[in-house]
């Protein structure tokens, strides 16, 4: 049986650009009405090349966004570092679990999750790993979560793992993309049920990818509101304009994981998120079987005092 996650209240920040540094992580970590801090998607050793004129966002009227970003400037360590920095400055015992989203090849993922693990081990710190497999805007790199055997692959490595590891392993996430017809959603299921006792939750979803959103420019005409590496404008799309399609995602697999005959597949919890942004969005995800909901648009664009909104409002 994977580990178990605890996240109380069931209310979190997702990765993303508003959870890149330790400033943003502390502010969120003294945040009451967060139950865990999300960091943003961090490789093992490099930062991403981060290019502002091409890595963008943009808030769509009313609630939505379109975003052109990549990974964290910042590799593995420097999340690590900053976690045991803001324990270290409290004078209490720690509140919340951090959430370490990683990123790269399964080898990679594999090192990270090795790191993470012994690291939380010896500095008795609670922490969970969320594999990003989902990240849309990445050239050449289509989401390994899109395809059976690259995300097979990526959990039996993680099962190997387990089977070697000298210390306990942190559980294990997967942040998945938006799945839009049944094949999708099997070919996960399939993968988790090959190798049970691995994941202990699946955070659905990301950001939608290829898509696009045209302003008007008085001088040019139409023209993409952000910019891209290829030039297109064309990227992830989230908050109120996915919020059907996540709450489906939620919903289709949380009845699936509960129809396996595999107790450890029953185990395995979703985090809610995409379109979230206040308390009605809250318990609709928590009615389609999100056991905690994450907050990203909202987040970006109103600040962190909408996390208190939501929950003041449940």
């Amino acid at each position: 049986m994977a580990p178990q996650i605890n996240i109380s209240p069931p209310l979190l920040n997702t990765s993303s650009p508003w959870a890149t540094t330790q400033s943003d992580l502390s502010n969120l970590y003294a945040l009451p009405s967060t139950g865990a801090v999300s960091t943003r998607t961090s490789f093992l050793t490099t930062g991403f090349p981060d290019d502002p004129s091409i890595h963008q966002h943009a808030f769509i009227s009313p609630s939505s966004s379109l975003n052109t970003y990549g990974y964290s400037p910042h590799p593995l360590p420097y999340y690590l570092t900053s976690i045991k920095s803001i324990l270290a400055a409290s004078d209490q015992p720690q509140r919340k679990p951090f959430i370490i989203s990683i990123t790269g090849s399964d080898e990679e993922v594999v090192s990270c999750i090795s790191l993470i693990s012994k690291w939380t081990s010896e500095n008795s710190i609670i922490a969970y790993a969320e594999i990003n497999l989902s990240c849309p805007n990445i050239p050449d790199k289509p989401p390994p979560a899109y395809s059976s055997p690259a995300l097979c692959k990526y959990i039996a490595s993680l099962k190997n793992l387990q089977a070697t590891s000298e210390v306990d392993i942190v559980p294990i996430g997967v942040k998945t993309p938006p799945y839009t017809y049944q094949l999708q959603f099997d070919e996960l299921i399939s993968a988790v049920e090959q190798y049970p006792g691995v994941i202990s939750f699946i955070t659905a979803t990301n950001t939608l990818g290829n898509s696009l959103f045209l302003t008007n420019d008085v001088d040019d005409g139409l023209k993409p509101v952000i910019n891209s590496a290829a030039g297109t404008g064309v990227g992830g799309l989230a908050g109120e304009s996915i919020h059907p399609l996540s709450l489906g995602n939620v919903f289709t697999i949380r009845r699936m994981l509960d129809a396996s005959a595999n107790g450890d597949v029953k185990d395995i919890v979703i985090i809610g998120a995409g379109g979230v942004r206040d308390s009605e969005g809250y318990k609709r995800m928590r009615k389609a079987g999100a056991v905690a909901v994450g907050v990203g648009t909202a987040f970006g664009r109103d600040g962190i005092e909408v996390f208190d909104r939501i929950l003041k409002s449940d």
